[in-house]
């Protein structure tokens, strides 16, 4: 696996206070989805109060910088830096104070238009001091405030104006407020804990700090929290959605619920439906840690053949894609996982992974498994062939890097040094989520953007 996710976020009004100790628990539930660096924003009495870095949840955070964070709102952000934008500055949240007050601003997505945004700012003297989508978006908001009779007014706003995929979390002076693109890119969600409201990227988020699921910001929806109510406005909402399906097959915690439907039920589906298509003979299945494991569960069930553990997983090593060079990225395969050579040797193995970016992490693992004894490797991917550059949030954007788009199946299990290797069809994939409420955008496999990119492919 190889594509980079960008970002998870986290919000919480509460009026018992202690906020950013709740932003510090959910943004540790959502680890999974940044691991370059982590900030949290809170408001007290309309002083706003910020800490951010490079680094783990657990390593920017000690028990004196969240007492300095003190409020009874509070927004919290973890993230992916894309190749190149790995700076200090552009961690999040945003911060800024304007002739409104104090804003603040957290964000997954990626804003298509931001170029032509940042261009038009500039000629209006704007100074822009990240490269990050995010410091467009509070321009935006700020100068919409300008004209507008609220916050979630001006963010309502600001949502015209943005192209691209965008769930937020927004922290004015008296108000929290959360949006999500008219398409629903990214997953978003409120949550209740007595009379604190919570906006999370992931439910799991929620039951991290003993919260319940109260629902899924609906996409184009700009929800706030204004004396502790919650409001929402839907104006921008058009029934056209296009949730990531990458939710679904790796990005998301298996635990969390995205949009009425459980990502681990998702994946033994996909298994399921991949052994369907692409049986064969062999003595074990197992998954390549994490997101393969749930649905090799899903191929052994539908077959009847044991699923094991074929591989021992660091715990003290994060995703691969943290990796901003590939060979970094290779070697770090390596460190990260140990073949279980008791499972797999003199064995006829099906592994299951989730996917197959550049292929360069998956070389790696099939040799592990080569060099442990195993008489013969049967690549199963639970999802199609990856063959086009995503433009919404994830950092995929040429298919020069894409393993599918330069080599048909059988030269790709060839290089791979497999004895076969089968995906999951398009129509299967289509079937993993039957509960969802999202239709899907499956452009990474097909090419069919439902917002058309700036630059031609």
């Amino acid at each position: 696996m190889g594509v980079h996710e960008e970002c998870g976020v986290f919000g919480i009004y509460d009026a018992a206070g202690n906020c950013a100790r709740s932003v510090y628990y959910g943004l540790y539930a959502l680890q999974h989805r940044g691991q370059e660096d982590c900030g949290i924003a809170a408001i007290n009495d309309l002083e706003l109060s910020c800490h951010k870095g490079p680094g783990l949840v657990g390593d920017v955070f000690t028990e004196e910088k969240l007492a300095r964070l003190s409020g009874t709102t509070a927004i919290g952000h973890v993230r992916y830096a894309k190749s190149g934008a790995s700076l200090r500055e552009n961690a999040q949240p945003l911060t800024l104070t304007y002739i409104k007050g104090s804003l603040a601003v957290a964000h997954n997505g990626s804003i298509l238009n931001s170029e032509e945004l940042k261009r038009e700012y500039e000629y209006r003297g704007a100074v822009f001091h990240t490269t990050t989508d995010c410091e467009i978006i509070a321009y935006i908001i700020a100068q919409s405030r300008l004209h507008s009779g609220s916050a979630e007014a001006a963010v309502n706003q600001a949502m015209k104006r943005l192209k691209g995929a965008f769930s937020l979390v927004v922290m004015s002076s008296r108000k929290l407020i959360a949006a999500r693109d008219p398409y629903g890119f990214r997953p978003l969600c409120i949550g209740r804990r007595g009379d604190a409201i919570i906006f999370a990227s992931e439910s799991c988020a929620l039951d991290s700090v003993e919260a319940s699921f109260v629902r899924d910001v609906e996409p184009g929806e700009v929800v706030w929290v204004e004396n502790g109510e919650l409001h929402s406005n839907t104006e921008n909402c058009t029934g056209r959605t296009s949730l990531c399906i990458f939710e679904h097959v790796y990005f998301a915690r298996p635990d969390s619920i995205i949009d009425g439907q459980s990502v681990y039920d998702a994946r033994v589906t996909a298994g399921r439906l991949l052994a369907r298509e692409h049986p064969v003979e062999a003595d074990v299945v197992i998954g390549v840690p994490d997101s393969g494991l749930i649905a090799a569960k899903g191929y052994s069930l539908a077959t009847g053949i044991p699923n094991n553990d074929g591989f021992i997983k660091n715990r003290y090593i994060g995703r691969t894609f943290i990796s901003q060079t590939q060979s970094v990225r290779e070697e770090a395969v390596k460190i990260k996982l140990n073949p279980l050579r008791a499972t797999v040797e003199g064995k006829r193995v099906v592994m299951v992974d989730d996917s197959i970016v550049r292929g360069t992490t998956t070389l790696p693992t099939v040799k592990l498994l080569r060099d442990a004894g195993a008489k013969e490797i049967h690549v199963r991917i639970a999802s199609p062939e990856y063959i086009s550059p995503c433009f919404y949030g994830t950092d995929i954007t040429s298919k020069d890097d894409l393993f599918a788009s330069r080599y048909r199946i059988n030269e790709m299990c060839r290089i791979l040094g497999a004895d076969s290797l089968g995906f999951l069809s398009l129509d299967s994939l289509m079937k993993v989520a039957p509960e969802s409420k999202c239709a899907f955008c499956d452009a990474c496999f097909t090419e069919r953007y439902p917002v058309a990119p700036s630059i031609s492919l």
